[in-house]
C-alpha cells in the first residue's frame, strides 16, 4: 500500500505501508537509499523539519503486526522487537528488576506522551550520542537484527554506531530486535544524565554494568554519550576497574581517566570544558549507584 503525502514547508514523498514482512523486504530491496523508515516518528520527524528535506520514500511500520514485543527468555535474555516503546519498557517487569541501566534510561526520556510513541529500536538507529536508551544498551552489551530478503544477520551493539547518524544497517535491511543478555545475579548496573530540564536532550549521559564479587569488580563496561560523534565505551577506564575492590580512591583514578579518554565539543546545550569536568564526577557517582545497587528512579 502506498500514497503521496505531503505537508506545507516539507517536499512530498510517497508513503509505503507494507502489511507483510516480505512485503517490507520487497520495497526496501527496490527503494534502499531513497527510502526512510517510519516507526514511532519522533526522531524522523524531528530529522525532516530540521533539514527540511525528506527521502523520495517513507516506508511506516504501521501495519506490520508482532513487532511490538517485549519478552524476557530464562537462560537468553531481553528481545525487544522493533515497534516496542519506551512506555512498554519502563513498564516491563523484567526490565525493572534486572536490567537497571535501560529501566532508568527509559524513565527519564522525553515525557509520556514522547515515552508512548518513541520506540526503544528508534533511539538506536537514531545513532545520536545524546541517546539515551543507547547509552544504556552499549553499557549492557546487546546485538541489533538486522532483517533483509536474504535472510538475518547480527551486529553487537559496539559495531552498530559507524559515526553520527549512521549504522551498521544496510540500505535494503530492517533492524527488527534487539537482543540483550541474560544478566548475572552478580551483575549490577546503572544510568544517569545532566540535563538543562527533565525533559531536554542530554548534556550528558552514563550507563555502566559491573560484574561484582564480594565487593570486587570482576569486569565492567562504561558507556558515555554527547562527549564524541557517537555514544562511546571508555575502555582504559573499564580496565582500572578489573579486579578492584570500589573505593574512594580507585574512584578518583577514574574520574581522571574518563577526563583523558573523552573529547567533547561546544554544543548548543552544554561546552566542551563543562563536559570534560564533570564526566568524571557522573561516571563516578554512577558506578557508585550500581555497585549499592540502588536505582535513580526509587
Amino acid at each position: 500500500m502506498s500514497s503521496h503525502m505531503s505537508s506545507r514547508g516539507l517536499p512530498e514523498f510517497e508513503l509505503l505501508i507494507p502489511r507483510t514482512s516480505p512485503e517490507a523486504m520487497d520495497m526496501l530491496a527496490q527503494h534502499r537509499d531513497q527510502l526512510s523508515i517510519l516507526n514511532g516518528g519522533t526522531a524522523l520527524w524531528n530529522y525532516v523539519r530540521g533539514r527540511n528535506r525528506v527521502t523520495p520514500y517513507v516506508l511506516s511500520l504501521s501495519a506490520l503486526k508482532g513487532l511490538d514485543y517485549i519478552n524476557e527468555i530464562p537462560g537468553d535474555g531481553l528481545r525487544i522487537g522493533a515497534k516496542a516503546t519506551i512506555a512498554q519498557l519502563i513498564e516491563h517487569p523484567a526490565v525493572s528488576a534486572k536490567y537497571a541501566a535501560l529501566h532508568e534510561s527509559g524513565y527519564w526520556f522525553g515525557n509520556p506522551t514522547v515515552r508512548n510513541m518513541a520506540t526503544v529500536m528508534g533511539n538506536v538507529l537514531r545513532a545520536s550520542p545524546s541517546a539515551d536508551c543507547s547509552c544504556a544498551l552499549l553499557a549492557l552489551g546487546c546485538q541489533v537484527i538486522l532483517q533483509n530478503k536474504s535472510g538475518q544477520r547480527a551486529v553487537d551493539i559496539d559495531d552498530f554506531w559507524l559515526s553520527y547518524d549512521v549504522t551498521a544497517r544496510k540500505p535494503d535491511e530492517l533492524a527488527v530486535e534487539i537482543r540483550i543478555p541474560e544478566p548475572k545475579a552478580t551483575t549490577r548496573s546503572a544510568f544517569q544524565r545532566l540535563t538543562r530540564v527533565r525533559q531536554d536532550l542530554a548534556k550528558l549521559n552514563v550507563a555502566v554494568r559491573l560484574e561484582m564479587d564480594k565487593g570486587v569488580c570482576q569486569q565492567a563496561r562504561i558507556a558515555i554519550g554527547c562527549v564524541g560523534p557517537t555514544t562511546m565505551r571508555v575502555k582504559k577506564t573499564e580496565a582500572l576497574l578489573q579486579g578492584k575492590a570500589i573505593n574512594d580512591s580507585l574512584l578518583e583514578q577514574l574520574a581522571t581517566s574518563v577526563r583523558g579518554e573523552i573529547s567533547p565539543i561546544d554544543d548548543q546545550r552544554s561546552t566542551a570544558l563543562y563536559r570534560q569536568q564533570v564526566a568524571g564526577v557522573i561516571v563516578k557517582r554512577t558506578i557508585s549507584r550500581a555497585a549499592a545497587d540502588k536505582g535513580a528512579t526509587q
